[in-house]
């Protein structure tokens, strides 16, 4: 779980990231068709979004499991805006956009409701991106206490096993 996690997390972040820069280049670079084709593409892309996502929320609260670590408590108080955002606000536009986009409306709402998709986007990729970086600090700092010695530290074993990243 230790390695699926990450990969999950960057799985998610990479596919967040695809729809929203996908979104602003078909606006700002393609015509009406490039705009209909990358909304008819983002709700096949959530099957891949939706899953990474879960997954990665369920393996995060299993590997931070009890802990107390203030990064660990930052990672698990985005994940439910994160999911939320994604299930009430995003996977709604997606199909609404879709739905317009068949059509042909192209008008006030349909951009309205991308402007708020964009938003909300923006935001879920920001997140994400905070639990990914807080992830490898995490990473990092559990290899870091790992490593030391205590002629490295000058601390008894006992204290340095005090000092590591672990579990209550």
């Amino acid at each position: 779980m230790k390695t699926l996690h990450p990969v999950a997390g960057a799985l998610a972040l990479a596919t967040t990231l695809l729809f929203w820069l996908s979104t602003v280049s078909s606006e700002l670079f393609g015509g009406p068709e490039a705009i209909r084709f990358v909304k008819l593409a983002i709700p096949w892309g959530l099957l891949l979004l939706v899953p990474a996502l879960a997954f990665t929320g369920f393996s995060g609260s299993r590997l931070g499991g009890r802990w107390k670590h203030p990064v660990v408590t930052a990672k698990r108080r985005r994940m439910p805006v994160i999911a939320l955002n994604g299930l009430l606000v995003l996977v709604p536009c997606a199909f609404v956009l879709r739905h317009l986009a068949i059509y042909g409306a192209l008008g006030t709402t349909f951009y309205a409701v991308q402007a708020l998709e964009l938003c909300a986007g923006a935001l879920n990729i920001s997140l994400i991106g905070l639990n990914f970086r807080d992830g490898l600090r995490l990473r990092r700092k559990g290899r870091a206490a790992e490593t030391l010695t205590p002629e490295g530290c000058g601390l008894h074993r006992d204290q340095r096993s005090s000092q590591r990243l672990r579990r209550p």
